[in-house]
């Protein structure tokens, strides 16, 4: 099983880079707002608009740390890959920020 995640491929890297995020979104959501089911978290979303950013900001953390193990590990396609599914979050974290919130 490991040895998938040694693959050097770039398809790898933004399908990683884009799971990633996805699964740093809930562990924000577990880390601040446990207490909330999951329905109620999302309308408080929806009434607290500017904590989307900061949860797809803070999620984008685990695309830098995985980026980094790919790094140094000199798997450079799948590195590429991560580093352009975190740049496409960070347009959708902008345009949320500068037109949205």
């Amino acid at each position: 099983m490991f040895n998938f995640f040694k693959k050097d491929s770039l398809i790898l890297g933004i399908i990683l880079g884009l799971i990633l995020p996805i699964v740093g979104m809930f562990g924000f959501y577990y880390y601040r707002f446990n207490r909330l089911t999951i329905i109620e978290f999302i309308q408080y979303l929806g009434i607290e608009q500017r904590l989307i950013t900061s949860m797809v900001s803070f999620s984008l953390l685990a695309n830098a740390v995985i980026f980094t193990l790919y790094i140094n590990g000199h798997i450079d396609k799948t590195a590429k890959g991560i580093f352009i599914s975190t740049c496409l979050y960070a347009v959708f974290v902008l345009v949320l920020k500068y037109w949205f919130v």
